[in-house]
C-alpha cells in the first residue's frame, strides 16, 4: 500500500513563505512524476507545479518566479517552496504521484491535502 503524507501548510501573511513536503511510503520501486495541485473554495483543482524523476519541471503561470518544486528520489519526497505568497494562493494543496511503480501495480496516488491560508 502506497501512501502520500503532506506537511508544511499553515497560516501566513502576504509576502511570507511556506515550504510544503510530501513523502511517499510503501513498497515503491520508482515514481515517474510528482507534483502539487491546489483547490480553492468553489474552484476546480488546478496544477501548481510538477517535476519528473529526471528533474524536469513545469509550473502554472501563477507559480512561476515565486514557487520552486524539487524532489529527493532516494526519499520519494517532493517539496514546494512558496515565496511571496498572496491571498489568492489560499487553497488546499494536494500532492500527486503519477506513475508509481510498486510491488502491486502502476498507478497514481493523491495525498490528503494540506491547507495554506494567506492573509492580507
Amino acid at each position: 500500500q502506497v501512501q502520500l503524507v503532506e506537511s508544511g501548510g499553515g497560516l501566513v501573511q502576504a509576502g511570507e513563505s511556506l515550504r510544503l513536503s510530501c513523502a511517499a511510503s510503501g513498497s515503491i520501486f520508482s515514481i515517474n512524476v510528482m507534483g502539487w495541485y491546489r483547490q480553492a473554495p468553489g474552484k476546480q483543482r488546478e496544477l501548481v507545479a510538477v517535476i519528473s524523476s529526471g528533474g524536469s519541471t513545469n509550473y502554472a503561470d501563477s507559480a512561476k518566479g515565486r514557487f520552486t518544486i524539487s524532489r529527493d528520489n532516494a526519499k520519494n519526497t517532493v517539496y514546494l517552496q512558496m515565496n511571496s505568497l498572496k491571498p489568492e494562493d489560499t487553497a488546499v494543496y494536494y500532492c500527486n504521484a503519477a506513475g508509481v511503480w510498486s510491488s502491486a501495480s502502476v498507478r497514481d496516488y493523491w495525498g490528503q491535502g494540506t491547507q495554506v491560508t494567506v492573509s492580507s
